[in-house]
């Protein structure tokens, strides 16, 4: 369940005020999906995913609206606190200057930004640690080469996604200091979050130059990574959501990231009247990220494979291996 607007206008917005809160007196949670759309099979579906898991248990509706350009950003958030939604959910550190500014002209509503951190009393920010999950899957991709060059896409060439390059680097080199890492980004504007044809372009590319597995961190561009990858029989590592299923037995993994859950941990304590606002850390001791094994890609890692990716994720978790944080000084010692 829930009740969706294309910020079509005021009425569209108006429309919505009614049913925004349950029977107990607390507000509808509200969703404002990023660019890219909720159906990108990465990121943005994650979270929408987590929002539908959430009203399917419940059986409550929320509020969500997508975003179709830049420009919309700040009156989205607006619209979605004055008409009641609470807490609103916010995907993606694009918004987060939005959000700045925003949230305090609205002490009484909570936001959520998922993906950064926005410092206002009324704003819970949850982040992930993407440099360890990328390491752990940069071992796998290191472990199947055959070639000994591996790469990695990005979407729009931002700190965040040379987080997920350099701990995919790492955890290559980890396993075989010699590894050739190639790393290219899509673009620089936030159209580099849905351009297939470029993402595939950028993967033949690579593989010209000898990579053999390749690590997408694109948004909807990844699709036309693993598309490319799977067309030439190398294979690919997904991101965000679980995406091994969209080439079964080429897709060697998918560095999951529980924006999912994020999200319906938010919903869920918002309902409870027990959102609490400040920073959560989503990362491997919690299961904020991970890697993805299921049938799709069984025949494809090895069972020695696993126990190397698990004990690396145990020492992790333990402080016995430091995966550089290419957010903390925005330099990498694997590039």
């Amino acid at each position: 369940m829930k009740i969706t607007t294309k910020l079509m206008g005021a009425a569209a917005a108006l429309a919505l005020t009614s049913g925004m809160a349950f029977a107990d007196g607390h507000a509808s949670p509200g969703l404002i999906i990023d660019l890219g759309g909720k159906f990108d099979k990465s990121f943005n579906e994650s979270a929408f995913n987590g929002a539908q898991r959430w009203a399917e248990e419940t059986g409550a509706d929320y509020a969500e609206t997508e975003l179709a350009n830049e420009a919309q950003r700040e009156q989205t958030m607006r619209r979605m606190a004055e008409r009641g939604a609470n807490p609103v959910v916010v995907l993606g550190f694009a918004n987060a200057s939005t959000l700045d500014v925003v949230a305090p002209d609205y002490p009484d509503t909570d936001f959520v930004i998922v993906d950064m951190v926005v410092d206002q009393p009324n704003v819970k920010s949850i982040v992930f640690s993407e440099h360890e999950g990328s390491y752990l899957v940069g071992m796998m991709a290191a472990m199947a080469s055959e070639s000994g060059t591996v790469s990695f896409i990005g979407g729009m060439d931002v700190p965040l996604i040379s987080k997920f390059a350099c701990g995919y680097a790492q955890g290559a080199k980890a396993v075989n200091p010699d590894m050739n890492v190639i790393v290219n980004m899509t673009g620089t504007t936030p159209t580099a979050w849905n351009d297939p044809v470029k993402g595939a372009e950028l993967t033949r590319s690579q593989i010209s130059q000898g990579s053999d597995v390749v690590f997408a961190a694109a948004g909807g561009t990844g699709i036309g990574v693993l598309q490319a990858a799977a067309d030439a029989d190398i294979l690919s590592i997904g991101v965000d959501s679980n995406q091994n299923y969209l080439h079964p037995g080429e897709v060697l993994t998918s560095m999951v990231k529980r924006v999912d859950n994020a999200v319906y941990d938010s919903f869920t304590a918002a309902a409870a009247g027990e959102l609490e606002t400040g920073i959560t850390v989503m990362g491997l001791d919690n299961e904020g990220v991970g890697f993805a094994m299921d049938e799709n890609n069984a025949d494809l890692v090895s069972a020695e494979m696993v126990a190397a990716v698990e004990a690396a994720k145990a020492q992790i978790i333990a402080g016995e291996i430091t995966v550089h944080d290419y957010l903390s000084d925005n330099s990498c010692p694997a590039f």
